[in-house]
């Protein structure tokens, strides 16, 4: 995690990168996707900076209703002899441009291509001398260039995007292309997670904490720094809080915190409701890459706190003039305790609904906010560290509830 270390590559076990299906797939539980969080530098705008989330997923279900949008992937991905992929997708994303969230960014149902390098249809380049070590991409199949990838020595992840009609012309990005590149030691390394559950339910993580961003956005150049994760889940996901934070120094803190809750039954979009001042938490999990002291530490001991805070969300969200919340989040362990607020600047609001057994629909509300840090407390044996000991900290904050299943 130190700045003057220099990375040249993304470190790590790649090799799970392009597959699905690494587990036996269940019917209407798997969900696969690939998922980026960029943050990016507003040096003349808010501190929280700008930001854009993007994923492609796939879901083993006959339909699922994205927001109102009815999906039906037919069938699992076909998979040829050579491991490449052809996926019944979507791609969905949302823009942030530091003043007001502009979602959908891009919602596309389509046919999507997902193959490692190392697949005879991968384009040859003289370039490319070490095939087969994690690089490859994934394809949407449609006229615009959705695409994104990671380049076969691993030197940089890329990605690029062009909005959907609408959404650009309600003021979003037209395009953008993105290089990804190693950002220090303890971010830049692929960090996988697996867990199974009874009948077979369980989860597999692919993590990477940190990556410098550089690119264009219509044309103008544009630095940052994003996170990345590949997931498949298939196992009924109850709520949950989810928080991740990016610093100027190159640390990097993180916390999960999946919890039963009378929010498991709500099924309206309203960014508040009084049943959010209870839960019971299922685990408590965090983590903090620490820069300064050149170390990592874990928290299996974390407490998140859902209030009202003085915003309100804007007039394009889901529900004008509502309070958006702040989150009161304590992580402590056996030599440090960190505490901090963040306030939530705007919303990004993702509803699904499924049907199941019985005629019935399930339901899941899921929602991003991009943060503004406004206190933070840092106390080990070295001392005490605060919100002023840190130039900028940009991140974003998760809150889901309901259960899709």
């Amino acid at each position: 995690m130190d700045e003057s270390i220099s990375l040249n590559t993304f470190q790590g076990d790649f090799s799970t990168m392009w597959k699905l299906g690494i587990r036996e797939p269940l019917w209407h539980m798997t969900w696969d996707w690939w998922w980026w969080l960029v943050m990016f530098d507003d040096p003349e705008g808010q501190r929280w900076g700008k930001q854009l989330m993007v994923l492609w997923s796939t879901k083993d279900n006959d339909r699922v209703e994205v927001n109102g949008t009815p999906w039906q992937p037919k069938g699992r991905p076909g998979v040829d002899g050579d491991g490449g992929m052809v996926i019944d997708g979507m791609v969905c994303a949302w823009w942030f441009d530091g003043q007001r969230m502009h979602e959908p960014y891009i919602k596309r149902t389509c046919n999507m291509v997902a193959m490692a390098d190392d697949h005879p249809a991968w384009p040859v380049s003289v370039k490319e001398i070490s095939k087969g070590q994690g690089g490859g991409a994934v394809v949407p199949l449609l006229p615009d260039d959705l695409s994104m990838g990671l380049q076969s020595d691993k030197g940089s992840f890329w990605l690029n995007l062009q909005g959907d009609k609408q959404a650009v012309e309600n003021g979003a990005p037209a395009s953008m292309q993105l290089s990804l590149t190693p950002w220090n030691p303890a971010m830049s390394v692929a960090r996988p997670s697996t867990a199974t559950y009874a009948a077979s339910m369980g989860y597999d993580i692919l993590r990477v904490h940190g990556t410098r961003v550089s690119g264009q956005i219509d044309g103008d150049d544009v630095t940052g720094t994003a996170y990345f994760q590949k997931v498949c889940v298939q196992a009924p996901s109850p709520p949950w809080y989810w928080g991740v934070l990016h610093f100027e120094d190159g640390s990097y803190m993180d916390w999960f915190l999946p919890h039963l809750s009378p929010t498991m039954t709500a099924r309206n979009p309203r960014p508040w409701k009084k049943r959010d001042i209870q839960h019971i938490a299922l685990s408590q999990g965090g983590l903090f890459h620490d820069a300064k002291h050149q170390r990592t530490e874990r928290f299996a001991r974390v407490k998140v706190e859902k209030t009202v805070s003085h915003r309100l969300e804007g007039g394009h969200g889901q529900n004008p003039g509502a309070p958006l919340p702040r989150f009161n989040v304590h992580m402590w362990n056996g030599r440090t305790s960190i505490k901090l607020t963040v306030e939530a600047v705007d919303r990004a609001h993702w509803h699904f609904d499924q049907p199941t057994r019985g005629g019935l629909w399930s339901h899941l509300t899921y929602n991003e906010y991009p943060l503004d840090v406004t206190r933070l407390e840092i106390v080990d044996e070295f001392g005490r560290r605060t919100r002023q000991d840190y130039g900028w900290a940009r991140g974003n904050a998760e809150h889901a509830w309901g259960v899709l299943h």
